[in-house]
């Protein structure tokens, strides 16, 4: 099989199913676990937005003019708190309307550790998915990004927002809070004008993921430097296929490289 690798597609099932975009090929995932897997990158990379060929990747599969110019690009999508479309400024007002003047949830996580974060409220809970998290609470609600990025900011005084892709890849959970108890205390830590977002439905959401074994170190296989590449499935997280030796990939560090999969049969 050869095409364009993109982010993994995910359906919250116990566990969660994975499938792999490779241009118009999808690939059953789960399914997979246990084989062989040999993948080649061809030295070609192509922008996710515009198709355009280029040396370089940025922001995870697109062109530099793209990078520059889309809105989903921009510095806001990292820092929710610098969005400036509730003031009628952004790349592109139509695509804000759709994806920044909507509501936003800001929400705790346990990923490799205590996290927080913002996402769109029709992210959830694919974000939460792709970080890995295996539970993920609710905690705010707020009708645009930039007061979502607001509540983040607050609350990054006392806790996380970095998922620890290791620790999350190796499943270590010593240390990790109550999340119940956390999302308490970080309640109280919101300043007076934020406590006004916080979010009602307190539901815990617990992920399970397809993982046969997990690692006890980690490795990052690297396409840019080893074009050539095999291992024996043994679980996907995150984005991650995880691999056997530890090795890890992140599918979406890749979107837009042209590859060729071959999937051995068990």
């Amino acid at each position: 099989m050869k095409g364009h690798l993109l982010k993994m597609i995910t359906e919250l099932k116990a566990p969660v199913n994975y499938t792999l975009n490779l241009d118009d090929q999808q690939i059953e995932m789960n399914d997979q676990i246990g084989k062989n897997i040999t993948i080649h990158h061809t030295g070609n990379i192509h922008c996710i937005n515009c198709g355009r060929k280029t040396k370089k990747s940025f922001f995870q599969g697109y062109c530099y003019p793209c990078y520059i110019s889309l809105p989903q690009t921009d510095p806001s999508v990292i820092h929710p708190e610098k969005n400036q479309a509730h003031l009628g400024i952004s790349r592109d007002m139509e695509w804000a309307k759709t994806h920044d003047l909507i509501d936003h949830f800001v929400y705790l996580a346990l990923s490799g550790g205590l996290k927080v974060g913002v996402t769109r409220h029709t992210q959830v809970p694919t974000r939460w998915i792709d970080q890995g998290a295996r539970s993920a609470v609710k905690l705010a609600r707020t009708p645009h990004r930039n007061l979502a990025g607001q509540v983040e900011v607050a609350l990054k005084k006392h806790l996380n927002d970095k998922t620890n892709w290791r620790a999350m890849l190796t499943n270590k959970t010593e240390g990790e809070p109550d999340l119940a108890e956390a999302r308490t205390k970080a309640l109280e830590l919101l300043p007076d004008d934020l406590k006004q977002y916080a979010e009602k439905d307190d539901t815990i959401t617990k992920i399970q993921y397809p993982v046969e074994t997990y690692p006890l170190k980690v490795k990052s296989v690297n396409l840019d430097k080893d074009p050539d590449f095999t291992g024996k499935l043994v679980g996907i997280r995150g984005q991650y296929l995880i691999f056997d030796e530890g090795k890890v990939m992140n599918i979406r560090k890749y979107n837009g490289y042209e590859v060729e999969l071959t999937i051995e049969p068990k």
